[in-house]
């Protein structure tokens, strides 16, 4: 036992990744700032609108603290898995199975059900936000066409048209020729919230008649908002596996400590300042308070529709990818061509009816935040890091075990409440019709 624990100490995992091409540490940075950056921050303003302006500054940083430290958790312990394991690096869900299978006895058995569980938490991340990029596409083409032509369509219309172009993206089996797509995306994204910013800004802004704080039922659709838009932790291991110096990943200087600080500075900031000039008529995105009148102001939503339509196929690529390791061994070969396309066609077709469901941007956002962002964010760090530990290893007085305690009853309330909330805005769209 000495022995194993001594080769456990000694064994670095990062000594024994062999990469062709590993990322630098400023490329890692910049791919989990891509990864995390999109269409969330066009939607801070909404939370803050929800928030009310000093708690969202104030709820937005904690979140953004929140965030990072799980992310924390999920990195160090999968390190900690590689190095009990003797394996050189390891993915999200794998990570689980494997903290679950050399866990204490009693969980060891859920192994499976835990890699499963994870398995569909990134399903249901990856078609939600595709859901929403359909919901937000629709409502925005609507907002142009029938300012311009003056037709009067549904927006359910026009989610449907949004979906032709997904057919196509969803369609793209190889990462290789999705990367182009999201680098241009993510150009197509910045862009546009410089624009955004400008009109913001364009105007004297105040903060009369602005809520402060926020109401009950408004708090769970805040820290919804707030954790959709900070979604992005399943992009952390991959980079982190792919780094030419992992040990640069944590740290208080570490890629991770510095893009989390990155990016709730700029969320916080286009929040609070998107709320300030809009008030209570921030919409669900904010591109859609801006003139609909002015060239500039629509190009934003040309420049952030096209940015989506770009950036889905990589969005499908995840949960496509999972489903069909698993279903691929039931498939004759030679029909493994059209099963493959048949799939992707039948899962979009499945996306859009629900998109079409529920046709507001709003609930949809807070549903998403709140199921991915309370699982896959918060919930799930946190009990790995506590059965990796188990029975002991949690420091003086259990400080660890009382603070993964909290973190996990953080995450149980944002799913369970933040649902629940999401899910009584979207029966209200149906009770409303």
């Amino acid at each position: 036992m000495e022995l194993k624990s001594c080769e456990v100490k000694d064994y670095n995992p990062f000594e024994h990744r062999k990469i062709e091409k590993p990322n630098s540490t400023i490329g890692t940075l910049i791919h989990l700032v891509k990864g995390t950056l999109g269409t969330g921050i066009l939607s801070m303003p909404l939370a803050f609108r929800n928030g009310g302006f000093a708690f969202g500054i104030v709820g937005t940083v904690i979140s953004g603290i929140i965030y990072a430290h799980c992310v924390y958790l999920l990195v160090s312990t999968s390190r900690k898995a590689c190095r009990r394991s003797f394996v050189p690096m390891l993915g999200y869900t794998e990570t689980v199975e494997n903290v679950f299978t050399h866990g204490p006895r009693g969980v060891k058995k859920y192994a499976i059900l835990a890699r499963r569980c994870t398995d569909v938490q990134l399903l249901l991340n990856s078609y939600l936000l595709i859901c929403v990029y359909l919901v937000f596409i629709g409502n925005t083409l609507k907002d142009i066409v029938n300012h311009d032509f003056q037709l009067g369509w549904d927006t359910r219309v026009f989610i449907f048209l949004a979906a032709v172009p997904l057919i196509f993206t969803t369609q793209i089996r190889e990462l290789k020729y999705l990367v182009p797509f999201s680098a241009i995306a993510n150009a197509l994204i910045i862009t546009a919230i410089g624009i955004t910013m400008f009109y913001i800004l364009k105007e004297p802004i105040s903060l009369e008649n602005r809520s402060m704080w926020p109401a009950w039922n408004t708090l769970p659709a805040f820290i919804g908002t707030v954790m959709y838009a900070l979604l992005g932790i399943e992009y952390v291991l991959p980079n982190e596996n792919k780094m030419k110096r992992p040990e640069h990943m944590l740290g208080n200087c570490g890629v991770v400590n510095v893009a989390v600080c990155f990016i709730t500075a700029l969320y916080t900031i286009v929040g609070a300042l998107g709320y300030a000039q809009y008030g209570d008529d921030t919409k669900g995105s904010v591109t859609l308070n801006l003139p609909a009148n002015e060239a500039l102001a629509k190009s934003t939503q040309l420049l952030t529709i096209t940015a989506i339509i770009l950036s889905t196929g990589l969005i499908n690529y995840v949960p496509t990818d999972i489903v069909w390791r698993k279903i691929q061994h039931k498939i004759d070969p030679k029909r493994h061509n059209f099963a493959q396309i048949s799939f992707r066609f039948g899962m979009l077709v499945l996306l859009t009816a629900i998109a079409v469901g529920v046709p507001e941007l709003e609930p949809f956002v807070g549903l998403t935040g709140s199921i991915s962002g309370g699982s896959l964010v918060v919930i799930i760090p946190a009990v790995i890091d506590t059965v990796f530990r188990w029975p002991g290893g949690f420091g003086r007085m259990n400080w660890i075990l009382w603070k993964n305690v909290l973190v996990l009853v953080f995450g149980l309330l944002v799913l369970g409440i933040g649902t629940y909330f999401s899910v009584v805005d979207i029966v209200a769209i149906y009770e409303k019709e």
